[in-house]
């Protein structure tokens, strides 16, 4: 017998899941989907992923907010960056896309937002910018790993115990968006793959 093969969603599919009509919609979803195209000129597919689950959109989106544009020692590129290398390791698609084209979007550099994408360890980073990055990379392959040696390399590099939390909150919640990406095969939107060029 021949294997089962699954049909690959339409190119122009969010994700693998079928999702309700916009219409049918609460009215501040509906409301936050019309200032994405206003503001980005489209909604991002995670957004409408949510849509499965009204209930949920909003405290994700407000998380998502306060974790990326809120207070922090880190800037909203090196949350950017944690978010890349962070799919790298869990070879999601989805954020791979839409945090490199911000990676590239934010840094004015192209390269840079690429290089992450592939490897971040080949890009030209600062002792800071790498030692973070290896905390979150070790942090998703092998959490155990991340010990009091990799705490005590940030804090050499002159990140506090809040940043230090927060790095590992960035880290936390791409895994966990990471694989929610990947057991919905979501889809990056086509404009992910020009930003920042």
């Amino acid at each position: 017998m021949a294997p089962r093969t699954t049909k690959r969603p339409r190119k122009n599919a969010v994700h693998a899941l079928r999702l309700p009509s916009e219409r049918g919609l609460p009215e501040n979803i509906r409301t936050i989907f019309a200032i994405c195209r206003e503001k980005l000129g489209f909604v991002p597919n995670v957004l409408r992923a949510y849509s499965l689950r009204p209930d949920k959109f909003e405290y994700f989106r407000a998380y998502n907010n306060a974790l990326m544009l809120g207070e922090s020692g880190l800037s909203k590129l090196e949350r950017e960056m944690i978010a890349v290398v962070v799919s790298a390791a869990n070879h999601c698609h989805y954020c791979l896309i839409a945090h490199g084209a911000a990676v590239r979007h934010l840094s004015g550099d192209a390269a840079l937002g690429d290089t992450l994408v592939t490897n971040y360890r080949a890009a030209d980073l600062s002792q800071r910018v790498r030692a973070m990055l290896d905390f979150a990379w070790t942090l998703t392959v092998d959490a155990e790993g991340t010990g009091e040696s990799g705490r005590a390399a940030l804090r050499k590099v002159g990140f506090s115990d809040e940043d230090i939390f927060d790095i590992a909150e960035v880290a936390g919640f791409y895994n966990m968006t990471n694989r929610l990406a990947s057991a919905t095969d979501m889809r990056p939107n086509a404009e992910y793959f020009t930003a920042g060029r």
